[in-house]
């Protein structure tokens, strides 16, 4: 693995949406960067605290009932439904992509992530193009949260 800081940065919608149609077995973590996690290992459940037996994160590839629709789109729900957690985790959480092995889900049914390979950064200027990708989506709805 590279240094975090030596990831690549997507910085567009259309640039992240190519990488998923190109390529399978792509994740997003939301958190402080491989540098931090590739040294835990393994998330946590934030409701009890339990180890999981690898890093939490959401699939960017395309399911096959999605068909012909846009890419685009479907990248930009991915990122859409969980932009509101650099807020809720604290200063330094940001969106990057991963190649990685599912080993199991966690309490909230997403994947486990083991043998992780950190492939680039998402740059902010991109959750607001996702943002705005829904906002224009017959029936827009907000993120995914707990209250």
């Amino acid at each position: 693995m590279s240094a975090p800081d030596d990831l690549a940065v997507v910085r567009t919608l259309a640039e992240l949406a190519d990488l998923v149609a190109r390529h399978q077995g792509l994740y997003v973590r939301w958190s402080r960067g491989p540098g931090t996690d590739l040294r835990a290992v393994s998330s946590k459940d934030d409701l009890t605290g339990v180890p999981l037996p690898g890093l939490s994160a959401n699939p960017l590839d395309l399911e096959p009932w999605w068909r012909d629709r846009p890419v685009r789109v479907w990248v930009a729900r991915r990122l859409h439904d969980y932009h509101h957690l650099p807020h809720e985790k604290g200063p330094g959480v940001r969106p990057w992509v991963l190649s990685g092995r599912e080993i199991a889900r966690g309490p909230d049914n997403e994947p486990l992530v083991v043998d992780v390979r950190p492939l680039c950064w998402i740059d902010r200027r991109v959750i607001g193009e996702a943002k705005a990708e829904m906002s224009r989506q017959e029936n827009p709805w907000g993120p995914l949260r707990r209250s």
